[in-house]
This record gives structure tokens, C-alpha cells and sequence, in this order.
């Protein structure tokens, strides 16, 4: 996907919404899930979720008078394709200056390293066994 089509902040919050909804939500369904208090208007979730058909986020099937929209990918293909770009953006390409960053600058806890120590143990046993 070009530059241009990452998601804007408000873009996330729909497509939140809808695979947290999951199916084909309508435009009024996704109204309600993402801004349950009203602070945004029918009109623009429609403009939103419009712009994201024409960045194929979504997918929209039309049934009588109704929209309906599907996402085109998961939330875990776009999360992987973004954080991609930020690593190769603002680190390089180093996963492991891209770590660095991550536990420097955070206020971690003994806790969440452990945790941290566990997935990564995780990882290296599954890589051992492919080689």
C-alpha cells in the first residue's frame, strides 16, 4: 500500500469499530460502536468509511437502501504493514534498535520485562526448531 494510505486517527477508530463488531457492520452500526455519546455525525462515519472503500480497507455491499462494509484485511495485517514502515522509518530496519527504544524509553516494569523475557523465549525456541 503507498504512503498515502496509511490510516489517519480517525480512520483507526472506525476500522476498530468494525472488527470489533465483526461481520459486515452498517454505517449506523459503526456509529454506535465508536462514538456511542454522538460526537460524530451520521454523515461523516459515511464519508470515512467511504474513503476507506476507496483505500480498499473495506469492502461495501449494498443490500436495499443499506450500506454494508467488511474489512479487506485484519487488524493484525495492517498493524504488522505499519509497524513495518515505522521501523524501516524512523530505525532503520533494526528490530533490535527499534527494541532498544521501546524499553529505554518506557517506564517498564519488573512484571512486563518478565513477560517480555517470556515471549521472546518463546520465539527463539520456535526459530531453533526450524533450523
Amino acid at each position: 500500500m503507498p504512503k498515502d494510505q496509511n490510516l489517519t486517527p480517525v480512520e483507526w477508530e472506525i476500522m476498530d469499530a468494525i472488527w470489533n463488531l465483526g461481520g459486515s457492520p452498517s454505517v449506523r452500526d459503526v456509529m454506535e460502536q465508536a462514538y456511542p455519546k454522538g460526537e460524530k455525525a451520521y454523515t461523516t462515519i459515511q464519508t470515512i468509511m467511504n474513503t476507506l472503500e476507496k483505500k480498499k480497507y473495506l469492502k461495501r455491499k449494498k443490500i436495499g437502501l443499506v450500506n454494508f462494509y467488511s474489512p479487506s484485511r485484519s487488524r493484525r495485517q495492517i498493524v504488522k504493514t505499519e509497524t513495518s514502515r515505522m521501523v524501516s522509518r524512523l530505525f532503520h530496519d533494526s528490530l533490535p534498535a527499534f527494541a532498544n527504544f521501546l524499553l529505554d524509553s518506557e517506564n517498564i516494569s519488573l512484571e512486563e520485562l518478565e513477560q517480555i523475557k517470556n515471549i521472546l523465549d518463546i520465539k527463539e525456541k520456535q526459530l531453533r526448531s526450524k533450523s
